[in-house]
């Protein structure tokens, strides 16, 4: 038996609609993909400074639908999927004491630069658990971040510790918190989305590689582009509300798309010529290891999904594969070919496509 409370009311700051950003399509689609089939592995998104990045994250997350979650759990927890929920929430539904269930809106958290292990993580009072005999944990913003979008700006100036510790969770779906012999874990699965300026450093490439895709972006160069782009930020400033209403009907329409996405996906078929072409694609790349051939099948699927389809198409591959691949190339410092024409021209050959169709 489970009690539904009401949902809080809406006091949240109006934020950019989705469906109002121009340009950056590569961006947008990687983060619609990730949201269908989080187990592709996040996006991390490199790009010029000013180029909308953190705009079209928060936009996301505000577009999502509300989620189910058990009321007052820290962790989000899911009050249907084992998987998605904290030991104490598995324990009642073992010993079938009924839940509370509140609706909320998917959390997007910001992790700061400056953010220490223990903020990241969680931290166990070892003083409590000693004296009191409880496993006292304070829960830290992956707790915070189950089940919705962990964000980190210039996440290429973050501690190489620290961004390992938030791709351990994102791979496995779980935090675990060891002090002084004492363990906890709880449900952590999120979308990581990092961005990043190219100039200020790249990541160290065993990092990227654990990111499921890589959106490159560019300042827009087409005059009337930048003065709408311009005038629809203006339109926005001097009156978010009257702005957001606008695109209602649109945001409406492309969240119920996500919705059945997520619902067809697990009914996506991908043919087995077709999966054994991604992997030419990967061998013909020197692509280590198996994680490009992974999340290119994924991406594929969800694309496929999300235009309402239950058969992948040879499309659906192309305009994935150069966002799965193009980071796990080995870098050649002699090399100025962009990774992304590299992929494409490898794509073509391996399925026979003309080259005059790039």
């Amino acid at each position: 038996m489970t009690v539904t409370a009401p949902a809080p009311p809406k006091t949240r700051r109006v934020v950019f609609p989705f469906t109002a950003i121009v340009g950056q399509e590569e961006m947008k689609l990687a983060l619609l993909l990730n949201v269908i089939d989080p187990t592709i592995g996040g996006v991390m998104i490199m790009g010029d400074r000013g180029t909308g990045k953190s705009t079209t994250i928060r936009a996301l997350a505000d577009l999502l639908p509300e989620i189910d979650v058990v009321a007052d759990d820290p962790f989000n927890s899911s009050p249907e999927d084992p998987d998605l929920m904290s030991d104490e929430v598995r324990q009642k539904v073992a010993q079938q004491i009924p839940l509370t269930i509140a609706q909320k809106k998917v959390q997007m958290v910001d992790l700061p630069l400056g953010a220490t292990e223990d903020r990241v993580c969680g931290t166990i009072d070892i003083e409590k658990a000693l004296s009191e005999g409880v496993k006292a944990f304070e829960p830290g913003l992956l707790a915070k971040a189950n089940r919705g979008i962990l964000y980190v700006d210039e996440v290429n100036l973050l501690d190489d510790h620290l961004v390992d510790v938030l791709l351990d969770s994102a791979a496995s779906g779980w935090n675990t918190v060891e002090r002084e012999g004492i363990s906890i874990r709880h449900p952590a699965r999120f979308v990581l989305v990092g961005s990043g300026n190219p100039e200020e450093g790249e990541l160290r490439p065993q990092l990227l590689d654990r990111f499921g895709m890589h959106a490159e972006i560019r300042t827009v160069k087409e005059p009337p582009l930048r003065v709408q782009i311009v005038e629809q930020r203006a339109d926005f400033d001097r009156n978010p509300p009257e702005f957001c209403n606008k695109y209602q009907t649109e945001q409406e329409a492309l969240q119920q798309r996500l919705v059945k996405a997520q619902t067809l996906l697990p009914k996506v078929n991908l043919d087995y010529d077709l999966r054994v072409k991604i992997s030419e694609v990967c061998s013909e790349l020197d692509v280590d290891g198996l994680r490009g051939d992974i999340v290119t099948n994924r991406a594929a699927k969800a694309l496929a999904a999300f235009e309402g389809r239950e058969e992948v198409t040879v499309d659906d591959i192309r305009r994935a594969i150069v966002l799965c691949l193009r980071h796990r190339l080995r870098k050649d410092p002699l090399e100025s070919i962009d990774s992304g024409y590299k992929v494409e021209k490898a794509f073509n050959r391996v399925f026979g496509i003309e080259a005059n169709e790039e």
